[in-house]
C-alpha cells in the first residue's frame, strides 16, 4: 500500500495544529481541560516556571521514559518520534494559549467562556481521535495509554483510560 507522505504529513501537522488550539482554548476559559493539560498548567503554576511549553515537554519526555521502561521491545525510533510530536506540541500549546490571553477570556461571560471551553474539548477530542487513527505518530500520553491498554489490559481502552487518567490527577 503506497503512503502520501506529504499528505500524511500535512494532515498531522493539521491535526497538532487543532489539537495545540484546543488545549490552548480550554487553558484560557479557566474551566477545565484534559487531564494531563491541567497537570502541567498546575505544575507551571505551582513551581512559578513560567513555560509552559517547557512543563508539558517535560511532561511528555518523562511519560515517553515510562513507556520504554515498561515496554521492553520498544525501538528507539518510537521514542525519538514521540519527541517529534512533542515538542511542536508544547511550542504551539504555549503559542496559542498566549496569542488567546489578550482576548482575556478568564474574564468573559460565563456563556462564552462555557462555549469556548466546549470548542477547546470538541478540538482535543478531534485532534487526538483522528491522529490515533492514522497511527503515524503519537503523543507521548496516548501513546503511554495504549501500551497499558494492550500490554496489561487485553484491549480493554476503558479501564486503560482510567489508570492513564489516575497518572496524570496524581500530578495535579
Amino acid at each position: 500500500m503506497y503512503i502520501d507522505f506529504r499528505k500524511s504529513f500535512i494532515f498531522l501537522v493539521l491535526l497538532l495544529l487543532i489539537n495545540a488550539t484546543g488545549h490552548a482554548l480550554t487553558i484560557s476559559t479557566n474551566l477545565g481541560s484534559a487531564v494531563w493539560t491541567a497537570s502541567a498548567v498546575n505544575i507551571n503554576n505551582c513551581f512559578s516556571i513560567n513555560s509552559l511549553s517547557l512543563v508539558i515537554f517535560l511532561e511528555g519526555l518523562a511519560v515517553n521514559c515510562l513507556v520504554s521502561l515498561i515496554d521492553k521491545k520498544r525501538k528507539i525510533s518510537k521514542f525519538l518520534l514521540d519527541l517529534l510530536f512533542i515538542t511542536p506540541f508544547s511550542i504551539l500549546v504555549q503559542y496559542f494559549t498566549n496569542c488567546l490571553e489578550g482576548l482575556n477570556l478568564q474574564h468573559q461571560l460565563l456563556l462564552i467562556r462555557i462555549v469556548l471551553d466546549i470548542l477547546g474539548i470538541v478540538f482535543i477530542s478531534l485532534g487526538t481521535s483522528l491522529y490515533q487513527r492514522a497511527n503515524i505518530v503519537l503523543h507521548s500520553n496516548d501513546d503511554f495509554m495504549q501500551t497499558i491498554r494492550f500490554m496489561f489490559l487485553h484491549g480493554d481502552a476503558t479501564k486503560a483510560q482510567i489508570i492513564h487518567f489516575l497518572v496524570s490527577l496524581v500530578l495535579l
